[in-house]
């Protein structure tokens, strides 16, 4: 598993972005959101930037199911072949054959876009047999003003941005302040420009994190090995349980409450024996206490806790507040120091307090 994350560590590095969202986890997302509100897409116009037909099953998800979301208009942008990172090949897609307006010269240089409406067919029904492409005036880079223009149009933005470009994507999609989904690194929600903003409610965890995302699709130029890789229906997938789906949009797991025991039940009868054995030490240098598994909060204390990362996932705002981080101690008010206890260094934080 180490490898693995490693490798997308070494992705984010040489700016290596092609990993590709399965479909099952796609519709497996949607619904947690459309289980909230069936609504959620009526009459809205969804853009998928950076996605990539080629590869993606973004575009595919949302054209197959255009007619039961109610939507509006389906917008997806792909980036131009020559611009993506060398070793990765280029795929005639189903859109794109000879006679249909295909120009391998352009495919290389322009990005496309791809567009669904409401309109009358000879089948009665819309699907992705009535997406209409063309080319772009540029390469399909999401900072460019013409897709910008699009973001602009659009209620949502869905996409998985650029694995190297994660920070810079969601200022553009903030900026815009529209609603969105995208899938993201763990360590995403600890940036400095992204914990402000899950602190205040304006961003939160979608349905879905580690395990739930079952895997990626990646192409040839990527190596598989280990339990963690395999090939299905001629993809090569790999997995990792280091990504989560980030979000604005609202689903019914953020308002689920956690069920807790006190204090004095979780010294015990806790499931874990470093419980039961040293309670909830302190941190040498700030007051608060380290909670090291989220089903261990103790529900009946009134002071700050540090907690797992992995908490956001089951984050109830309506029943705790979170109050900073304990990352470095550098990043800004909210960080409020360096998690330490008896002198060694622990893994970051949450800092949370419960309401009421």
């Amino acid at each position: 598993m180490a490898r693995l994350n490693d490798k997308m560590a070494d992705a984010k590095k040489a700016k290596n972005d092609e990993f590709y969202t399965l479909y099952e986890d796609i519709q497996k997302e949607i619904n947690a959101y459309l289980e909230y509100n069936p609504d959620v897409f009526r009459n809205k116009t969804v853009l998928l930037p950076c996605d990539d037909p080629e590869w993606s099953n973004f575009t595919r998800f949302f054209a197959q199911n255009f007619e039961n979301f109610g939507l509006k208009k389906l917008i997806s942008t792909s980036y131009a072949a020559d611009s993506k990172p060398a070793g990765i090949p280029y795929q005639l897609t189903l859109f794109e054959m000879e006679g249909f307006g295909y120009d391998e010269a352009k495919t290389r240089s322009h990005g496309k876009i791809f567009t669904l409406t409401r309109r009358k067919n000879k089948s009665g029904k819309i699907d992705i047999d009535d997406l209409e492409w063309q080319y772009l005036e540029g390469d399909g880079d999401f900072r460019s003003d013409e897709v910008k223009a699009l973001r602009d149009e659009a209620d949502f933005i869905i996409t998985n941005p650029p694995f190297s470009m994660f920070r810079e994507f969601l200022f553009w999609i903030m900026e815009a302040k529209k609603q969105f989904l995208i899938i993201g690194n763990i360590n995403c929600v600890l940036y400095k420009e992204v914990f402000p903003l899950i602190m205040d409610n304006e961003i939160w965890l979608g349905n879905g994190m580690g395990r739930w995302i079952s895997g990626f699709i990646v192409p040839e130029a990527y190596e598989l090995y280990g339990t963690e890789a395999r090939i299905e229906n001629g993809q090569r997938i790999v997995a990792t349980n280091n990504c989560l789906w980030l979000t604005n949009i609202e689903h019914g797991r953020r308002h689920q409450p956690l069920h807790l025991m006190t204090m004095a039940d979780n010294l015990k009868f806790s499931k874990h024996k470093s419980i039961r054995e040293q309670g909830y030490p302190k941190y040498d240098n700030f007051d608060a206490i380290e909670v090291s598994y989220t089903d261990a909060i103790p529900k009946d204390y009134d002071g700050i806790m540090g907690v797992p990362i992995t908490f956001l996932d089951k984050y109830n705002p309506d029943q705790f507040e979170i109050v900073g981080e304990f990352n470095h101690g550098k990043d800004g008010d909210f960080d409020l120091a360096a998690p330490t206890i008896n002198g060694k260094s622990i893994y970051k934080r949450v800092a949370i307090r419960k309401k009421g």
